[in-house]
């Protein structure tokens, strides 16, 4: 009990350090690029601690497992320092025994990974969404600024003149990306010209904003070859829409709730979802499994020398995990790619586990052959 004690809160202190060094360099960086936004007027200052709150699941999804791999990493490497290892091998106990005792940390960090990868991280990432496209709606003519392109939803509007006073846009251009049934982007471009524009009054300002474009021209391009349709008006009007977030698309996937795409489980893209959700929290154990071995240390060896290559060995199934996300939702390969994925990781560490006891067994009989009467020379 003192030993699992020491090593819980030795490993967990750390995790928490490493955590909270990770987070603020997430954090800043996002800040720098949300200030810029906000710098051009694209963003309201009141909203940027919001949009940065409900994206800190999603920095903790990836962060979490590599905090406590670096923990274990800093941990057991201080112990093979400073000779703690070199007595508890001498008491009888093993790497694969000192990796048990965390048992009880290990299950609630995978616990909470899962939490945050079935539920935080969707719900997160659903208002983190949900505020942008209020933003870009509520307040798309007070954003607007003359010679510079704004975008909200499948538009683009580039105005020349705006005034304020009337709410009058002036030498519109407007570009519309068409998209199919399924939320796919289309072959074909929709260009937009007129002289003036007026907001027209709506009551559900929140999911939709209509405007009246006047005298101008309207241009239907495809984009896999040179022929396009041309219409002239003398009054049209357009409507910016708020993506619909009951219809699972490409683009809105990693919004929706586990248990919707549970229930629809026939896309490719929500299988590379679902897969990627449930083989996330197993980081945490591949990470104890690999950090055992990886933080061994030599005589006169320092543990930081270890860090680097071990870190990029974690890393690396991270990435892949990623990239199978991606490939799956192309349907190039099957989803039981996250299954091989994990197995092989788990086989790889065992094998790194097991490695020096087998090389230990193998030079003991060989000994002992050489011992026995009829292995002597």
């Amino acid at each position: 009990m003192i030993l699992r004690r020491y090593m819980t809160q030795q490993v967990a202190a750390n995790t928490a350090i490493v955590l909270l060094f990770l987070m603020a360099l997430m954090l800043g960086g996002r800040l720098i690029r949300y200030f810029g936004i906000a710098a051009e007027g694209r963003l309201d200052v009141g909203l940027l601690f919001a949009i940065i709150g409900y994206n800190i699941p999603t920095f903790l999804e990836l962060i979490l497992p590599l905090s406590f791999f670096i923990a274990l990493m800093l941990v057991l490497g201080r112990m093979y320092v400073d000779q703690e290892m070199s007595v508890l091998f001498a008491s009888g106990i093993s790497r694969g025994r000192l990796t048990r005792l965390m048992i009880p940390l290990i299950t609630g960090l995978f616990i909470f990974q899962m939490g945050i990868s079935l539920l935080a991280k969707p719900w997160g990432l659903s208002n983190s969404k949900q505020i942008w496209q209020t933003q870009s709606l509520g307040s798309l003519l007070d954003l607007v600024r003359p010679k510079t392109f704004i975008s909200s939803g499948n538009y683009h509007l580039y105005v020349d003149e705006f005034d304020k006073e009337k709410r009058e846009l002036k030498n519109l251009y407007v570009v519309q990306q068409q998209t199919d049934k399924s939320g796919k982007i289309a072959k074909n471009d929709v260009i937009i010209t007129a002289t003036r524009a007026y907001q027209v009054p709506s009551k559900d300002t929140d999911s939709s904003m209509q405007l009246d474009l006047f005298q101008g021209r309207r241009y239907e391009l495809g984009t896999n070859n040179a022929k396009y349709n041309q219409a002239s008006f003398e009054k049209y009007r357009i409507t910016l829409e708020k993506p619909a977030s009951e219809k699972i698309t490409e683009t809105n996937v990693e919004t929706q709730t586990t248990a919707k795409l549970l229930a629809n489980t026939q896309k490719p893209e929500v299988k590379a979802e679902l897969g990627y959700r449930f083989t996330m929290p197993w980081l945490i154990i591949i990470a104890a499994m690999l950090a055992t071995p990886l933080a061994q240390v030599r005589p006169r060896q320092g543990r930081w020398l270890r860090l680097l290559p071990s870190v990029l060995i974690f890393a690396s199934c991270a990435i892949s995990i990623i990239s199978l996300r991606t490939a799956i939702g192309k349907e190039r390969i099957s989803e039981y790619a996250y299954i091989w994925l994990i197995l092989g990781f788990i086989a790889f560490a065992l094998l790194l586990n097991w490695q020096s006891r087998v090389v230990h067994r193998v030079r003991y009989r060989r000994h002992s052959r050489q011992l026995s009467p009829g292995g002597q020379p």
